[in-house]
């Protein structure tokens, strides 16, 4: 009799056990759920769109492991909050929050929500649960500064940018010296539009630039109506964030483009291995966030030539964007000769290099 009552105990205990482990083997199976934070419609070119790429290229790797979600066209302040603050109490243990203006919702969400990852793109405030990320967008936008500088008949160069924040400044500055140093009787002229999409606004400006002189035009702006602009006047155009030449066929010199999914991989891998450490990321050329889009025919061969040079320079360290000598719009010497500006001084940028044109807003 005790036998058998022991055996009953054993057979159900053994079954308890197994069931325990389906739970437990149930669970470890669950994917990741990942959310993003969109700041534009994600369209077919733009900044969204890059990062959609880059999730969907996450999603392709990673298969059943990853569940993922976007929201777009979400403001920033108030309403992104409300978002991000959403998909952390549906479960979301990894949120990617993709706009600078998501900085500050970003931090107070993750306060209140401590085992779940977000990630913040272009911001510099970090936590224990939260890490930035930022593509050296300024690599890309140095050389095709350069292909700018070699293009233009009228020396003048137009740009279009959002908010005068260290992100775009760099941007401004890197293509500034992009161009004059291959052709130093360049200047830029700068409209600020104060939104990152607003393809009506994107377009005035570049209407302007162009009646100003300018026979290039960029942006640091989310659609891709400059380049349309561009192709309707008959002026060349740089593209941002994508290649955009099915916009301008005949004005696209090329594109300073991002390229997300690498990142949005590697930092999913590392939270469902556990290992998911906060830090401050730095990618560009060499790693492979930020690339050239292919050059216009129209481009000589010896500048292409050229460009590819100092893209390899990039890569192994010898040529960075932003060494000395280098004068402030002032004329006054901001880097020595031969050094380089740190991380540090590239993040807090708040000055025009010498050859920008116009007062920077406050």
């Amino acid at each position: 009799m005790k036998l058998r009552i022991f055996y009953k105990l054993g057979m159900r205990a053994v079954a308890g056990l197994a069931s325990i482990v389906l739970s437990l083997t149930a669970f470890a199976a669950d994917p990741l759920k990942v959310g993003f934070v969109y700041v534009s419609p994600i369209g077919d070119a733009g900044w969204t769109y890059q990062h959609d790429q880059g999730r969907l290229e996450m999603e392709k790797r990673l298969g059943d492991k990853v569940q993922t979600k976007y929201i777009e066209s979400v403001p920033e302040g108030g309403e992104s909050e409300r978002v991000i603050r959403q998909f952390a109490t549906d479960g979301y243990g990894l949120i990617f929050t993709t706009s600078f203006g998501y900085m500050n919702p970003t931090i107070k969400v993750a306060k209140q929500f401590p085992n779940v990852v977000f990630e913040h793109a272009t911001g510099y405030k970090t936590a224990k649960n939260v890490g930035t990320y930022v593509a050296r967008f300024y690599e890309g936008r140095y050389l095709a500064g350069i292909v700018a500088g070699k293009m233009t008949k009228s020396n003048v160069a137009g740009y279009v940018a959002a908010f005068p924040i260290p992100e775009v400044l760099r941007g401004i500055n890197a293509f500034t010296l992009g161009m004059r140093s291959v052709n130093p009787a360049v200047t830029v002229k700068v409209i600020w539009v104060n939104s990152w999409f607003d393809p009506g606004r994107e377009r005035e400006a570049a209407d302007v630039l162009i009646a100003q002189g300018a026979d290039v035009v960029t942006h640091h702006t989310d659609s891709t109506a400059v380049v349309q602009a561009a192709e309707e006047a008959g002026v060349w155009s740089v593209g941002y964030h994508s290649d955009m030449s099915k916009y301008g066929p005949k004005s696209h010199l090329t594109a300073a483009t991002h390229h997300w999914g690498n990142y949005y991989a590697k930092v999913a891998e590392d939270v469902l291995a556990g290992t998911w450490k906060s830090s401050n990321i730095w990618w560009g050329i060499k790693e492979g966030m930020i690339k050239l889009a292919p050059l216009n025919p129209a481009v000589p061969a010896e500048v292409q030539a050229y460009v590819m040079e100092q893209e390899m320079g990039i890569k192994d360290g010898a040529v960075h964007p932003f060494r000395g000598p280098i004068k402030n719009q002032d004329g006054e010497e901001v880097v020595a000769a031969g050094a380089v500006l740190s991380d540090e001084e590239l993040a807090t940028m708040e000055w025009y290099v010498e050859g920008v044109e116009g007062k920077l807003p406050k």
